[in-house]
């Protein structure tokens, strides 16, 4: 991936910034309704922002990682659905570049730039429920996964499955997510992040191409192989700052706007109460020191990408403690403030119209998914030990 200039930086930016401007006139009506956000969706198709992180040399714009997840945080300000189907969009294009071989990374990336294609997945790498029988050098799949991201309205799917149910041999494909046998159900009822698409996914006799198999041949064994999971805890790290961000936003408008000041004191207007003001300072510190840790996490993503296969064990290491640190205090620091900006903002904020509890709600049900005190673990055993956490699907 190239080296990003300011002048291109600026203008990618000021489109995710359009595009978020957008996306915040009906966020909270849409989370409230739930579905598929498919208006936003083919924004984000319109944008060009799809094909960023792509290579040049295969159709995309070879803009590195850090500036993708800048824009990952700028949505996540108004939409942290739309936040995060962008980056596990991003996420799921790079599978067969960590994964496959060389030839499978030309062919995904170049067919994805040149068709513009949004990818999502359904995967379920804690309880893997898709059983694949060899069809001549390919598969037929069947079962179903009770999660899945982005799946409706994206156009290709990045899929795992065994080949028996003893789960001998694990396996990774990308097919067209409209295969003949998928069936994406709208059964996706979490609290938060209510227009991610990750309901369930049924898949009968579906056929999975010989060429659509990942290779890991060229991969197995390297620790760049192993850098899914990096991506994912970095994407989701500045799903829940921007999230933050955004939260702040709303409630210093509403504070300066609608809040009245607490009918003990003598202040005229809310924002006068030094309480009040105590907070925002609380809430303004901890956000940037967020901020700070993401961007710096987003360089390191950088470092470790360039180096392709040749990432050692330690850089890989190193990487992996300073995403999971990014994540674990990103999700401190969005929980507090998403869950604190009522006290700031007063009693009539917290209505169903207002809907401000959705950026907790976004933040709390996807943090869920992977708990920080496991992070803080890793990264607690990494200071008394030396030891690097062990490569998993979370770390």
């Amino acid at each position: 991936m190239g080296t990003i200039t300011v002048n291109e930086s600026t203008q990618y930016l000021k489109i995710a910034s359009i595009l978020a401007q957008e996306f915040a006139k009906d966020a909270a009506e849409r989370d409230k309704a739930g579905g598929t956000a498919k208006k936003q969706r083919d924004a984000l198709r319109e944008s060009g922002l799809l094909n960023l992180h792509i290579p040049k040399e295969f159709g995309g714009e070879g803009q590195p990682l850090s500036l993708v997840l800048r824009i990952v945080r700028e949505l996540a300000k108004t939409d942290a659905a739309l936040g995060h189907l962008y980056g596990y969009h991003v996420f799921q294009t790079v599978l067969p570049h960590i994964a496959g071989t060389a030839k499978q990374k030309e062919y995904f990336y170049t067919q994805s730039a040149k068709n513009n294609w949004f990818w999502g997945n359904s995967s379920n790498p804690i309880e893997p429920s898709l059983i694949g029988k060899r069809q001549d050098d390919g598969f037929i799949v069947n079962g179903h996964n009770t999660f899945s991201t982005g799946a409706k309205d994206s156009d290709r799917l990045a899929i795992t499955w065994y080949d028996n149910p003893e789960k001998t041999t694990f396996y990774l494909g990308i097919i067209s997510t409209s295969r003949e046998g998928i069936t994406i159900n709208d059964d996706w009822d979490g609290i938060g992040q209510r227009q991610t698409d990750s309901g369930s996914v049924i898949f009968e006799n579906v056929v999975v191409e010989a060429d659509e198999v990942i290779d890991f041949t060229e991969s197995k064994g390297t620790p760049f192989a192993t850098f899914d999971a990096i991506l994912s805890q970095i994407v989701l790290a500045n799903v829940f700052v921007g999230s933050a961000e955004g939260a702040l936003e709303e409630a210093k408008k509403y504070t300066i706007e609608k809040s009245r000041p607490w009918y003990l004191t003598s202040y005229e207007k809310a924002i006068d109460d030094p309480y009040i003001q105590r907070s925002y300072g609380e809430f303004w510190i901890d956000i940037q020191a967020a901020v700070q840790l993401v961007e710096e996490a987003g360089k390191k993503v950088d470092e470790a990408w360039a180096k392709d296969r040749l990432l050692t064990k330690e850089e890989r290491g190193e990487t992996a403690l300073l995403t999971g640190a990014a994540n674990a205090f990103g999700t401190k620091v969005a929980l507090h403030v998403t869950s604190n900006i009522f006290q700031v903002m007063g009693a009539r904020s917290a209505t169903r119209k207002n809907n401000f509890d959705r950026f907790w709600r976004n933040v709390r049900t996807h943090s869920l998914h992977n708990p920080i005190e496991y992070k803080r673990k890793n990264i607690g055993h990494w200071v008394l030990t030396g030891e690097y956490p062990t490569p998993t699907v979370y770390s």
